[in-house]
C-alpha cells in the first residue's frame, strides 16, 4: 500500500504530522478524523532510493524492539502508544513501514499477533505465537520480556558461531590468493630461467610449472566451473532432498560437526523452555522448536518425537532414540522436569549447559585450526619455493663437483 506524509491540527490547537500508510487519500482523511486530528495536508511519500543494503531487519534490530516494547508495556502504557513511540525510534524505514501496518491493523481491531503475523519474514511463527499466548493470558509484557531474553541469547550465540567462522575463512581465503599469485606471476619467472638450462628438471620443479602452465591456460575456464559448482550446490541445498543431506554431512564433520550439533541443541532447548513457559502446548511448541532448530536433521528428529508424544508417549523416550542427536544427559534432564512439573526449568538449565559447550567448542575450533592452517600454508607454499630452487641447488652441486 501507498505511504501518505500529512500534517494537521489537533483538539488543543497543536500542529503534528506524520505518515500513513492506506489504500488513498480518503482513508487517510479517516484515521486521522477518528485520531480527532483535523488534516491541513495530505499526500503521497516520494520513492526512496532503493539501497541494496540496510533495508533488512536483523536479529539484532528485533531483539532491541522487544526489550523496549516489553519495558513499556509493563511501564503501563497503551498499546498503540508504544508501537508509536518504537516506530518513531527505528532507524530502519524498512521497519518503520512494517510497525506503521502493525499500528493501522491494531487501529482497524485486529490483535497484536494477528498483526504481526502478516510480517513472517520479521515476526516468526515463535514470536506471533508467543505474543498471541501473552495476549490471551494476559501476560504481554512477561511473554515479551521471555522472548527478548531468547533472542538475545540466539543473538548472541550465532555471534559466537561467526566469529569461528571468519578467521579459518580469511585464512583459506589469503592462502588461495597466495598459491594463485605464485602459480600465475612468480613460477612463470622461474620457468623463464630454466628455459635456456637443457637439463632435465627434478620431477617437483616439472608439476610446479605444469601446474602454473594450466592455470594461466585455464584460469577463466575453472572460475567459471567453480561458480557453476557453487550455483549447483546451492540450488541442491534448496531443495527438501538436498537440504537434509548436506545438513547430515555438516554434522559429521570433525570439530565442525560437534559445533553445529551443539548450537542446535542450545536452540532446541532455549525454544521449547520458552514456548512452554508461555503457555503454548507441548504439540505446537515442538512443532514450532523443529522449525528454528537450525539444521534438517535434528528437526526431522524432532517432528518424530513430536508424532511419538502425540500418541501419548512422554518427551524423553522418542528423544532417547534418536541415537547420536540427543545425548544422555538432554534425555534424563527433560525426564527429571517431565516427573516434577518443571520441564521448561529443565530445559533452560540444558540450554545454559550448551551455552557454555558452544563457547568450549569455538575455543578448541579456534586452537585446532590455527596451527593446521598454518602447517598446510607452510607445506603448499614452501613446497612450490622448495620445488622451483632445486634445479638450482642441483645446478650448484654439479658446478662443485666439477
Amino acid at each position: 500500500m501507498p505511504v501518505y506524509i500529512w500534517k494537521g491540527k489537533t483538539a488543543s490547537g497543536q500542529m503534528q504530522s506524520g505518515e500513513i500508510t492506506a489504500n488513498s487519500p480518503q482513508e487517510v482523511y479517516s484515521i486521522l478524523r477518528e485520531r480527532k486530528i483535523v488534516p491541513t495536508s495530505v499526500k503521497p511519500k516520494p520513492k526512496e532510493l532503493s539501497l541494496p543494503f540496510g533495508k533488512g531487519v536483523g536479529l539484532r534490530d528485533l531483539s532491541i524492539f522487544t526489550r523496549q516494547f516489553a519495558t513499556m508495556i509493563n511501564a503501563g502504557l497503551p498499546l498503540i502508544k508504544c508501537l508509536e513511540i518504537q516506530e518513531e525510534q527505528v532507524q530502519k524505514q524498512s521497519f518503520k513501514k512494517i510497525l506503521r501496518d502493525v499500528i493501522n491493523d491494531v487501529e482497524g481491531g485486529s490483535t497484536l499477533a494477528d498483526a504481526l503475523k502478516k510480517h513472517k519474514d520479521v515476526f516468526s511463527e515463535l514470536y506471533v505465537n508467543m505474543v498471541a499466548a501473552g495476549e490471551s493470558g494476559g501476560a504481554l509484557d512477561v511473554i515479551l520480556e521471555r522472548l527478548a531474553t531468547y533472542l538475545e541469547k540466539n543473538s548472541e550465540i550465532i555471534r559466537k558461531i561467526k566469529g569461528a567462522m571468519i578467521y579459518p575463512a580469511m585464512i583459506a581465503i589469503v592462502m588461495v590468493l597466495a598459491v594463485t599469485v605464485m602459480l600465475l606471476f612468480v613460477i612463470p619467472v622461474f620457468s623463464g630461467m630454466f628455459a635456456g638450462i637443457g637439463a632435465e628438471l627434478p620431477g617437483p620443479t616439472r608439476f610446479v610449472m605444469w601446474l602454473s602452465d594450466f592455470l594461466k591456460r585455464n584460469f577463466l575456464y575453472i572460475v567459471g566451473v567453480l561458480g557453476a559448482a557453487a550455483f549447483v550446490l546451492r540450488a541442491y541445498y534448496k531443495t527438501e532432498d538436498g537440504h537434509f543431506r548436506i545438513d547430515a554431512i555438516l554434522l559429521k564433520i570433525p570439530i565442525f560437526g560437534d559445533l553445529i550439533k551443539k548450537q542446535a541443541l542450545t536452540r532446541f532447548s532455549r525454544t521449547l523452555a520458552t514456548l512452554l513457559s508461555s503457555g503454548v502446548n507441548i504439540l505446537d511448541a515442538l512443532e514450532i522448536t523443529a522449525k528454528t532448530s537450525g539444521n534438517r536433521v535434528i528437526e526431522k528428529a524432532i517432528l518424530r518425537a513430536r508424532a511419538s508424544i502425540a500418541q501419548g508417549e512422554s518427551i524423553a523416550n522418542p528423544l532417547a532414540k534418536e541415537k547420536g542427536l540427543f545425548p544422555p544427559m538432554v534425555v534424563q534432564m527433560i525426564t527429571i522436569g517431565e516427573q516434577t512439573g518443571g520441564l521448561d526449568e529443565m530445559l533452560n538449565k540444558v540450554a545454559d549447559f550448551y551455552d557454555s559447550e558452544v563457547d568450549q567448542a569455538v575455543e578448541n575450533l579456534m586452537s585446532a585450526i590455527e596451527p593446521i592452517v598454518i602447517v598446510v600454508l607452510g607445506v603448499v607454499v614452501g613446497g612450490m619455493l622448495m620445488a622451483m630452487y632445486l634445479p638450482i641447488f642441483k645446478l650448484a652441486t654439479e658446478f662443485m663437483g666439477g
